[in-house]
């Protein structure tokens, strides 16, 4: 080992200090003097660890094991029976606690050799495993995870399996690794954030924060690197969006999904809301890119809808077949042909455009795309004439209108007033599964009744506003219930907590004050309408905007009782 490399031990040290640590201050002073004292090629994969990632999510590379793939392993490894492991887990409802008690129990499990992993070694034995491909590539891929286990020393197990699931329990996310990259480099927090957003890559944030202000400033968008989506808020009516937003560009709110276009010259990816690479699964959009859009470089943003023969939207679940699909495509896009809709320009030809108001934005985009390919939209201040927009929206089959400032900048991974969407049924919030219990009938086998939560940004939490068991169908009930059970952390009882990854849209009646939550509120009737793939759970509905859904409808029920204003 090189004596200037960094031990991976020292990083799984850093991350127990984490669990042990509530003030976010301490948190960042301890994680920003750790990243420091690493070498160049240390920082990225270090960084990503801290917060669980190997790679980015956009990279197309992805590990390919999971929770059964390292339970195996770790069974053989160390000799442990399926109750043992039922029994340790059950006790601290954490997986990579599970693996430390158990390599901790068994000393076969121990290191055999005088070798220590650094945290170099331990990332390019990862990559190892994503590389991994083709015929036989599941057993390449466990023999490999299997041999970097058997280096590992308990406490390495521990977080090896947590980089490995993209797991953590410390609570220390990407917002507060902007803030520790900012204090151990000496730089401004508003700069770091910036190109965090731009190049969806923290590793790479911390490499050029390291450069200095100056690289940070000078800092760009990366071609096939996506920028984190500006996000809209909801607003209660168009009457509401209207009074704030004032004169407006109104867009069509299509029922699609969102996309972000990367072309240079030939070239094009396509990235899902979720970050995700889905070129693949959506050649109608590059087909689209290079047919109508003149420029040599660009990154662009758009809905993707799945389209029916009479020209008009098929419902979301038919569009969701086809982003989920890498096989086949020729003969699902016969069945289920999408269309590409743009509304925003973030970089054309060499010239950022972020900065700029969306007026000047939109502009360029018209000036370089057909029209044909521009999602409809009118600018107005006037209020009949955006009821009268609306309503043609919805004659249409779209979902609403956004109402958007005209003099607003594009800021990448904010959710803002400066874009807010007026949906015909407002009465939906984008919610996560953080838990669901097994259900009674026929459904006694399937997981089908589902804790709800809104997320909490300020604390990277996800809290709970209801339950749910309605929606679903049979074939839904089947997928979710494995899906579920491979996210889950602990059971009790019957229900059964899961990492918070699936995003569902529920419809509901009403939001009425809850005791007994934390969040303080509960959804009356909720019923799930749609499993939102496209969606991160950091995308879901804050409990900030249920809070204010609620203090509306609380003012709308004093008006309507006579209670006046």
């Amino acid at each position: 080992m090189d004596s200037a490399s960094m031990l991976f031990e020292e990083l799984c040290l850093l991350c127990e200090r984490l669990e042990g640590t509530s003030g976010k201050n301490a948190m960042v002073a301890l994680v920003s003097d750790f990243i420091r004292r690493l070498d160049s090629d240390e920082l990225e994969p270090a960084v990503r660890f801290i917060i669980g990632e190997v790679l980015p999510p956009w990279s197309g590379r992805e590990l390919g094991v999971g929770h059964k793939t390292v339970y195996r392993v770790v069974s053989d490894l160390v000799g442990a029976s399926g109750d043992e492991w039922l029994r340790l887990f059950n006790a601290c409802g954490d997986f990579g606690t599970t693996v430390q008690a158990l390599f901790e129990r068994r000393r076969k499990a121990q290191r055999l050799v005088t070798r220590r992993l650094t945290i170099r070694e331990v990332y390019e034995r990862l990559l190892r495993v994503c590389n991994a491909s083709g015929e036989g590539s599941r057993r390449r891929k466990e023999r490999l995870v299997a041999s970097l286990f058997s280096d590992a020393s308990p406490l390495e197990a521990k977080y090896l399996a947590k980089v490995i699931l993209g797991e953590r329990r410390h609570g220390f996310g990407e917002a507060l690794m902007e803030e520790a990259i900012a204090k151990a480099f000496g730089v401004p927090l508003r700069l770091v954030h910036r190109v965090s957003m731009l190049t969806s890559d923290i590793g790479l944030t911390a490499r050029i924060a390291r450069m200095g202000r100056r690289a940070l400033e000078e800092q760009g968008i990366v071609l096939f690197h996506p920028v984190k989506p500006m996000l809209a808020e909801r607003a209660s009516s168009l009457r509401e969006a209207m009074r704030e937003v004032g004169e407006a560009i109104i867009d069509w709110k299509l029922d699609g999904a969102r996309v972000q276009v990367h072309k240079r010259g030939r070239m094009v990816r396509v990235f899902s809301r979720r970050l995700s690479d889905v070129t693949r699964s959506l050649p109608e959009v590059v087909e689209a890119v290079l047919g109508g859009l003149s420029a040599e470089e660009a990154v662009v943003e758009g809905e993707v809808v799945a389209v029916g023969g009479d020209g008009r939207p098929m419902p979301f679940q038919y569009l969701m077949r086809r982003f989920r699909r890498v096989h086949g495509v020729r003969e699902s896009r016969e069945d289920v042909p999408l269309k590409l809709y743009l509304f925003d320009a973030l970089y054309l030809d060499g010239e950022l455009l972020i900065d700029r108001p969306l007026e000047e934005r939109r502009e360029l985009l018209a000036s370089r795309a057909d029209e044909e390919l521009i999602v409809e939209s009118i600018r107005t201040s006037d209020l009949r004439e955006a009821e009268g927009f609306f309503k043609r929206a919805i004659e249409e089959g779209h979902e609403g209108v956004v109402v958007k400032d005209p003099r607003a900048p594009y800021t990448p991974g904010v959710r803002g007033r400066k874009w807010l969407k007026v949906k015909a049924a407002p009465r939906t919030l984008d919610l996560v599964i953080v838990a669901a219990e097994y259900g009674h009938g026929y459904r006694y086998k399937y997981l089908s009744d589902y804790h709800l939560a809104a997320y909490d940004p300020e604390t990277d939490r996800f809290l709970v506003v209801g339950k749910c068991f309605t929606g679903l169908t049979d074939d839904e009930l089947v997928m979710m219930t494995r899906r579920l059970k491979e996210l889950a952390v602990r059971q009790v009882g019957r229900v059964v907590y899961v990492v918070p990854r699936v995003v569902v849209e529920v419809g509901f009646a009403e939001i009425q004050e809850s005791p007994h939550y934390p969040s303080g509120f509960a959804l009356r009737f909720p019923r799930i309408l749609r499993i939102r793939e496209d969606k991160s759970p950091q995308d879901a509905d804050t409990i900030e905007t249920v809070r204010r859904l609620f203090e509306e409808q609380r003012a709308r029920q004093r008006i309507s009782s006579g209670g006046g204003h």
